[in-house]
């Protein structure tokens, strides 16, 4: 994959919500700055733009100049705390926003001389804060920008985008859904409740919560404690998915946790049905 630095812009007055810290509103138990920190955890090094808060990935921090002076001041901020040579840029409250969509991304500018790719959303517009730029073309427009306008506080970001070479990559229409207002908030946090994505999103929640880094096989962990509980009794389950974990952890000395993961639960669930067949037999 492409190399990169991010930058997240974590700013704003989010005078539609009230004025409450965007970026800290919780969906699905992590606040939105740490849901977008979790996409770009492949950048070599993230720069927020924005106060400083807790976070579960560790990030520079910087404030654009002046205060409050809008996206393309946090812009350049921001990439004045960069070194590689594309820039991935995103905004903070991007709630669904997935590592595919930063791979589809960086892969529209691998190896291309265009100056960078962004997404669009279901009806086809821009969005400049979903997006990797060229470093160097984002630093000369920003200049020219700041020399045409005498500055570059309060200016929209069309200008950036208008005189960049970009392509457009119409990328899973989740990932441009920003939160701007409090109804944005309640579908975001309805829509992590829905029964096709509660488990991944819980899974993937818990693993950052805890610092984990392992694919789980989510379907082998539940069919485990659902012959626990069938073949042995109901409390059997979560006793032996915690204790396929722990066995787990135990074997992983070379690193494989998944196949540990994978070869403990498969031992477990082989034991259980083992268990249900003596109670069948009787």
């Amino acid at each position: 994959m492409t190399a990169y630095d991010a930058i997240v812009l974590a700013g704003g007055a989010a005078r539609r919500l009230g004025g409450a810290d965007k970026p800290g509103i919780r969906v699905g138990g992590r606040t939105l700055l740490d849901r977008v920190l979790v996409a770009c955890a492949g950048a070599t090094s993230t720069v927020v733009v924005g106060a400083r808060r807790p976070t579960t990935r560790t990030v520079t921090w910087t404030r654009e100049v002046p205060q409050g002076g809008g996206p393309l001041a946090a812009l350049d901020a921001g990439v004045r705390r960069t070194d590689a040579e594309w820039v991935l840029v995103l905004s903070a409250d991007l709630p669904f926003l997935a590592e595919s969509t930063v791979a589809v991304l960086l892969d529209a500018v691998g190896g291309s001389r265009r100056e960078g790719a962004l997404c669009t959303d279901r009806e086809g517009r821009d969005q400049p804060l979903a997006a990797v730029y060229g470093a160097e073309p984002l630093r000369r427009e920003l200049a020219l920008i700041a020399t045409e306008h005498g500055g570059l506080s309060g200016l929209p970001l069309r200008l950036l985008t208008e005189e960049l070479d970009l392509v457009r990559v119409a990328a899973d229409p989740l990932a441009s859904f920003d939160c701007d207002t409090w109804e944005d908030i309640a579908a975001a946090r309805a829509r992590i409740r829905e029964h096709g994505t509660v488990l991944d999103e819980w899974i993937t929640s818990v693993k950052n919560e805890l610092g984990i880094e392992l694919d789980v096989d989510t379907d082998v962990l539940l069919d485990l404690a659902r012959d626990a509980a069938h073949g042995v009794a109901r409390p059997a389950a979560p006793l032996t998915t915690f204790l396929v974990g722990y066995a787990a952890a135990k074997a992983s000395g070379d690193g494989n946790s998944t196949e540990a993961v994978a070869e403990a639960a498969r031992r477990a669930a082989a034991l259980a049905l083992r268990w249900a067949d003596e109670n069948e037999s009787r």
